[in-house]
């Protein structure tokens, strides 16, 4: 069992929530809003601004990026699940501007239903 950790921009929540679906995916837990950041160190919009000489873009240039609100996905999937559930989020989220997203995969060792104790794949 793993889980897969997917941070991706709020904007792509419900088509990724109805593709995993319709990719038998069904489970998952998701964050409210949270922020952050990769490594890049300017934000796409912002430069687009300074290259067409707009003022305003000019003035939100800064050493630091700012936080971008995205959303977190948790998704506990069997082993056979994992690159299904991994395709699945990058064709939903894939676009060519930076800040698509992360997805990380950790492994899980087991897992338990609180309403009747049962453990294991089979609850997944």
């Amino acid at each position: 069992m793993k889980m897969v950790l997917a941070i991706i921009r709020i904007d792509k929540m419900n088509a990724t929530k109805q593709a995993l679906t319709a990719a038998g995916i069904t489970s998952m837990t998701a964050t409210g809003k949270v922020f952050g950041r990769g490594k890049g160190t300017w934000d796409a919009q912002v430069l687009e601004g300074v290259k067409q000489d707009m003022p305003e873009a000019l003035t939100h240039l800064g050493k630091e990026p700012r936080l971008r609100p995205q959303r977190v996905l948790n998704i506990a999937v069997s082993d056979h699940n994992v690159q299904l559930t991994i395709d699945t989020i990058i064709e939903v989220n894939q676009t060519p501007a930076p800040g698509d997203g992360k997805i990380f995969v950790l492994p899980l060792d087991d897992t338990y239903r609180v309403r009747t104790g049962e453990t294991g794949t089979t609850i997944l």
